[in-house]
């Protein structure tokens, strides 16, 4: 039955991959990733469709019967249909993008799971950490027995932000951006399908490698609560990299930073430092992560946060930090940095990020063998 269903698959994706620039993509969501992703796609030739579960967020969108883009990319692109319907969104589509906050994937699932069909891609942009094992999990539970490609990227393939509800800039296309399905044997099959859109998405090797890729769990959450005084008081009036940044801070970033690399090698996953990927991102060089920071051009002009209520803290403490901190736990890695930085995050917003995160349990590996784990990541039954 297994090479029926792979048998099916595989001419899903012949088909898909000779449609060439006729590919039907659907993009889930409308904020600063989920606009600039829809608009290039169109300006691309791609026929698009845009979902969004508020309609008020459509609107303009259906009036200009598009999305503006300028920066590193000009032109109008097109969207065929926006829509709240999930199943009108996702209907005639060859590859879905989601492009919401890692805390938004759950209800995502769930609204996706009965719409769904064989062959159809699904891809999480990105996924945070665990976010492809947790959307996975909900399908599952959803008793979706259709062949889904489901897959995650490493990090998000912009540096952009909407302008208008129909208008979006991206101030920088990353160099390479690493890209796995769940199982991992299907990447070589589904890479060339994103490919023919996305250049720059290069293959990982499992999603545990690029969840553990995570570098917006060591640059969002500790960089934001340390700066909590200058956001408050000038409501985020300042460079938020270049003049968030200071050497100070950045003993903290690297103390995380050298948790998550000691996390990510307990599962036998080899993941570069934070230095290095934005060396490999960006071009950016220095002697340490501070000077690289100060030294990455796409970082200027980019203002911080208004408040500490914000995604940096809010998505990226629960579905980046906590999903690390409770794999560290599991396997008897020390994660103080972590810990703390969650906890601090609990006492400024009033919250339980540990209840509410993505942990072991949500990600269906709570008990589980490093060596069980990795068989489930690649695909072994």
């Amino acid at each position: 039955m297994s090479e029926i269903r792979d048998e099916r698959i595989l001419e899903c994706l012949r088909r898909i991959r000779e449609k060439g620039p006729k590919v039907r993509c659907c993009v889930v969501g409308t904020g600063h990733g989920g606009l600039a992703m829809a608009g290039h796609l169109g300006i691309m030739g791609f026929p698009v469709r845009l979902y969004n579960r508020t309609d008020e967020n459509l609107h303009a969108v259906r009036w200009h019967r598009g999305i503006k883009i300028t920066g590193a990319v000009e032109g109008f692109g097109p969207v065929d249909l926006a829509t709240t319907s999930m199943a009108e969104a996702v209907a005639e589509a060859d590859v879905i993008m989601v492009v919401v906050p890692a805390t938004a994937h759950r209800f995502v699932a769930e609204q996706m799971a009965p719409c769904v069909r064989t062959g159809q891609i699904v891809v999480l942009n990105p996924g945070r950490t665990g976010g492809t094992l947790e959307f996975h999990r909900i399908l599952r539970a959803g008793a979706v027995s259709k062949s889904v490609l489901l897959g995650e990227t490493a990090t998000f393939i912009y540096a952009s932000r909407a302008l208008s509800r129909s208008e979006a800039r991206i101030f920088r296309i990353k160099n390479t951006v690493h890209f796995a399905t769940l199982p991992a044997f299907w990447i070589p099959e589904v890479l060339p399908v994103l490919n023919q859109a996305f250049p720059q998405f290069a293959a990982g090797d499992n999603v545990l490698s690029t969840g553990m890729e995570n570098i917006g769990a060591i640059f969002h959450p500790a960089l934001t609560l340390l700066n909590a005084g200058w956001i408050e008081t000038t409501r985020g009036d300042f460079d938020y990299y270049l003049g968030g940044v200071t050497s100070s801070v950045t003993r903290v970033l690297e103390r995380l930073d050298k948790e998550r690399v000691a996390v990510a090698g307990s599962l036998g996953i080899h993941t570069v430092s934070a230095r290095d990927w934005l060396y490999l991102t960006y071009d950016s060089s220095g002697r340490d992560l501070c000077e690289a920071v100060q030294n990455t051009g796409s970082y200027r002009g980019i203002r911080a946060p208004q408040s500490i209520m914000h995604r940096y803290v809010t998505e990226d403490v629960p579905m980046s930090l906590v999903p690390l901190a409770s794999i560290g736990n599991m396997l008897g890695v020390p994660v103080p940095t972590m810990e703390m930085v969650i906890n601090l995050a609990n006492m400024m917003h009033g919250k339980d990020y540990w209840a509410e995160g993505r942990t072991v349990e949500r990600m269906g590996l709570a008990g589980m063998s490093v060596k069980a784990i990795r068989q489930l990541v690649v695909g072994i039954e």
